[in-house]
């Protein structure tokens, strides 16, 4: 059993907090692969999110809001621990390769990646725990992916929890019968994302009288890529409007992988706007009972959209690359909260701020203490919340693997707000880039600025031996032509064909598969 932290009830921005019914309730929204520009408030012409949209609007929009990790399980650790992933040991995606194990994938690449933590372990005290133990009762619904049985949110502090479990995607995908332990299928056809929100919404009801947290943890927009009849003709239709079934070429190859330059599946829309129906659900709960004025809300993704890998669903431009790629479009974030008395309405912030910020950030609203054990890296952001400022910081990522998606075995360190070092594992090669000049990373600008270079990767170094930081490790077996012989048909064939099948979306007459408009899932993460 894990040993009990005490807690200390302290007085916040809020109010003071005299006793435990008075606390502010907590709701918690974490979406799967949804990248910065894929919201309209964001800046996308082509999806629509207004229930989304609405938490940035009554909150406080974080401009430069970033994730843990380029993927999954590393950011969803360090939500609940407050951790960098270094720390907490989860650094890939839990089912990842790793080691001699790579090799079965057929990348043909130069190292063999870490190893890695495959449950979260239970020595960590996590959000759920802190505010469990202080009162709340907590709740969990959708995706899990931090361990298998015995490491599930019932194990991790959530009283409840509804459709948790090993899996990172959808298993038997987005629509009844699926195959989850722990979420029942329901009437054929019913919706995984809608009835993720009606079971929000009835565990809010029912302890409406009580503190509570709840982690509504969406499945949704991970692939497989699905939605409904109606959905697909209403963004066809909405591309062919805005010109954009003219369009010819949609991806172009960046260093190990295609692509994607722009926002126009309207089988991804579809998805984006049936979750955004379930946000509207639970934030119509709390209207409807009244306790939107007592209630924080936050919104974040746990990684960048797909736009290379998976299904090839989106664009993150003016942002390079997403989700498991090193640059912005891989961890640049929607990331919003909303502090009832205490935010300002359709307030933004510009300070960078990390997913190991949740973790202080929210037992600070709550008035509880991070406990003593609990060696966190995140601050509180209350002060930003305040309109105030926090103290300058650097910021860091470490990747010893290979992402699904071509991303590359990387650690960054971003510090003075704009400036970002990205060091390459693989041959020991740095990249500078300045992303207030050039926030698309297109122009590194190493070579022109030894001396920050030098002086960044010296501190990213000490960081990687303080963290205790695992590394990839070169392969003995490595052959260059197998490599180079797979990029060459991703440049060729495998363009071809992802144009070809991204344009069929597009088509009048398109038909999905049968199993409910699903393409098959590439991969676990």
């Amino acid at each position: 059993m894990k040993r009990m932290a005490a807690f200390t009830v302290v007085v916040v921005a809020l109010a003071a907090i005299p006793a435990r019914a008075e606390r502010p309730n907590i709701v918690f929204i974490l979406a799967d692969d949804l990248g910065w520009r894929d919201l309209s408030n964001e800046g996308s012409k082509f999806y629509e999110s207004p229930n989304i949209d609405r938490i940035a609007r009554e909150g406080m929009k974080f401009t430069r809001g970033y994730a843990a990790c380029q993927v999954c399980s590393p950011s969803r650790a360090s939500i609940l621990t407050g951790k960098y992933p270094t720390k907490h040991g989860i650094t890939t995606y839990i089912g990842d390769a790793a080691g001699e194990a790579w090799r079965s994938r057929k990348r043909y690449d130069s190292h063999l990646p870490a190893p890695y933590e495959r449950n979260l372990r239970h020595s960590e005290i996590t959000l759920a725990e802190a505010l469990r133990d202080a009162g709340y009762r907590t709740f969990f619904a959708g995706k899990w992916h931090l361990g298998s049985k015995g490491s599930w949110p019932t194990d991790h502090g959530f009283e409840v929890n509804v459709g948790g479990w090993d899996a990172g995607s959808p298993i038997g995908g987005y629509f009844s019968p699926w195959k989850n332990p722990n979420l029942p299928p329901g009437p054929p056809g019913e919706s995984l994302p809608l009835r993720l929100g009606r079971e929000t919404a009835n565990f809010i009801e029912q302890h409406r009288d009580e503190p509570f947290f709840v982690f509504l943890s969406f499945y949704s927009v991970h692939a497989p890529i699905q939605t409904t009849p109606q959905l697909w003709r209403k963004y066809r239709d909405k591309a062919e409007a805005m010109g954009l079934t003219k369009i010819r070429e949609r991806f172009i190859f960046d260093r190990r992988l295609c692509v994607r330059q722009v926002q126009d599946c309207p089988i991804y829309a579809g998805m984006i706007e049936t979750m955004d129906q379930a946000v509207g659900i639970v934030l119509q709960t709390l209207d409807r009972l009244s306790l939107a004025d007592r209630t924080i809300v936050c919104f974040t993704s746990d990684n960048g959209g797909v736009s290379s890998g998976d299904a090839f669903s989106t664009s993150n431009l003016p942002l390079r690359g997403g989700k498991g790629r090193q640059w912005e479009g891989g961890i640049r974030e929607p990331f919003y909260i909303k502090v009832p008395g205490l935010t300002r309405p359709g307030s933004t912030c510009d300070v960078p701020v990390h997913g190991i910020d949740w973790y202080p950030t929210l037992l600070e609203l709550a008035g509880v203490s991070v406990p003593e054990q609990q060696d966190i890296d995140g601050v509180s952001l209350v002060p930003l919340l305040k309109g105030g400022t926090i103290p300058e910081r650097p910021l860091f990522w470490h990747y010893p693997h290979y992402g699904n998606q071509g991303g590359e075995p990387s650690s960054i360190l971003l510090e003075d707000r704009y400036w970002k070092l990205i060091f390459y594992h693989e041959d020991g090669r740095n990249e500078l880039y300045n992303l207030k000049d050039d926030p698309g990373e297109q122009h590194d600008v190493a070579a022109q600025y030894p001396e920050r270079t030098r002086r960044m990767r010296q501190k990213l170094d000490a960081w990687l031996k303080a963290t205790g930081a695992k590394f990839p490790t070169p392969d003995p077996q490595f052959d260059p032509k197998k490599r180079e012989a797979r990029w060459q048909m991703l440049r060729t064939k495998g363009k071809a064909a992802l144009e070809r099948r991204h344009a069929a979306y597009l088509d009048p007459n398109f038909k999905p598969n049968k199993d409910w408009w699903g393409s098959v899932p590439m991969t676990r993460d």
